[in-house]
């Protein structure tokens, strides 16, 4: 049976789950949130917004499933944040939103900067694609604001961008929008937590550009140019340590750098 322990309470208002899903994709496991009002004490039949339901594992669910969920949030359509979503509304009863339809229940889609009140506390939405094309970050609103990344910005090490649905493009210009943002206390989906947003989205910026001039030098090494080389055949160069469960993950995200150098100067 799946082990799991009581939700772990961050800050005011908030709590983090986490399922027992761990492997080279998903590090620990991933964190699913529980937003409840910044006064109230976290107890069976507390109301809550929950973010990210995770997989489909029993028991997490049937964790959750002791608050009173009012609304599940989705960050984006990965079954490690989406596969729990049918049994917890059996659990619950509890509506469903997403930017993608197909994963919704009795409940729309979101909007750019929708904000949402339920269970005593405020919810911002924002768009952030590129590690999917329907990426969302949400800022828990209210006195203190608190930014939850989904897999955009993960706790440790860096995202994947799953080409070609998600873009550097989209990526680079979600991260710079989250980097506009007030600097606040980062919840990713994935990792440990950060008390400081921008540190850790300027070093993702860093690391984008540092692996775009890897990628350059490789291609300089090959003599190609970005729309004429293969992943495959920068692989070795560029991620000489690679784990091999990872290639193709470090594929996908080589896709979207060369689709990135084809189309810029």
């Amino acid at each position: 049976m799946d082990h799991v322990s009581a939700p772990t309470v961050l800050a005011p208002g908030i709590a983090v789950l986490r399922a027992d899903n761990p492997s080279e994709m998903t590090l620990d496991g991933t964190n699913t949130y529980l937003l409840f009002a910044p006064e109230a004490s976290l107890a069976p039949g507390t109301p809550v917004i929950v973010i990210d339901p995770g997989p489909e594992l029993e028991e997490h669910l049937r964790a959750l499933a002791v608050y009173d969920v009012q609304l599940v949030l989705i960050t984006h359509r990965h079954p490690d944040h989406t596969g729990g979503i049918d049994r917890l509304r059996e659990l619950t009863g509890a509506p469903v939103r997403a930017a993608l339809e197909q994963f919704c229940r009795g409940a729309q889609v979101f909007a750019d900067l929708e904000e949402i009140e339920a269970a005593g506390t405020g919810v911002r939405v924002e768009f952030t694609p590129g590690h999917t094309s329907d990426s969302v970050c949400f800022v828990r609103t209210g006195r203190e604001e608190h930014l939850f990344t989904g897999d955009t910005v993960l706790g440790r090490g860096t995202t994947i961008l799953e080409h070609p649905d998600g873009t550097l493009f989209d990526y680079l210009a979600s991260l710079e929008r989250l980097l506009g943002l007030p600097d606040m206390p980062l919840h990713p989906a994935h990792g440990e937590q950060h008390q400081r947003s921008h540190p850790l989205l300027e070093g993702y910026l860093a690391h984008r550009e540092d692996r775009l001039n890897q990628v350059r030098a490789a291609l300089e090494k090959l003599g190609k140019a970005g729309a004429d080389a293969r992943p495959a055949e920068l692989l070795d160069l560029v991620y000489p340590d690679l784990d091999s469960r990872l290639a193709g993950a470090a594929s996908h995200s080589l896709e979207a750098q060369l689709h990135y150098l084809s189309r810029t100067v």
